[in-house]
């Protein structure tokens, strides 16, 4: 496989994703970010002052949730959706407790909010992200 062709599950450390304020309290932004293995695509919540990401594609299909570019939640902001088969995911833990996964999850990537940026987090290869 050439190099950057590989679909990546997790990105470095330290990146700048976005300031805190370009994602609306209640809604989830895609991110898509190239790197020299590969390409990662993920997306961020934010919800009730803090942030949750997570690597996009299901668990139940292996496609991205959202049909609609930054379409992930449900019309209430209470769930992650999956606009494809409309499975629902608790969003802060990635578990799906509804439709065709149930108790599958997905897959975490770590973001934290660095000031006024959302950013992402390294994580050590032996260490699971929940």
């Amino acid at each position: 496989m050439p190099t950057g062709s590989a679909r990546l599950d997790s990105t470095p450390g330290n990146i700048a994703l976005c300031r805190v304020e370009d994602i609306a309290e209640g809604r989830a932004r895609n991110f898509v970010l190239q790197m020299r293995a590969g390409r990662f695509h993920g997306f961020v919540v934010h919800q009730q002052g803090g942030v949750r990401g997570y690597v996009d594609r299901c668990p139940h299909a292996g496609l991205p949730l959202a049909r609609t570019l930054d379409d992930y939640l449900t019309p209430d902001s209470q769930f992650i959706a999956c606009g494809w088969h409309g499975a629902l995911f608790a969003i802060k833990d990635g578990l799906c407790v509804g439709r065709p996964c149930v108790g599958q999850k997905l897959l975490g990537w770590p973001v934290l909010i660095d000031g006024d940026w959302i950013k992402t987090v390294a994580v050590p290869a032996n260490m699971g992200l929940d």
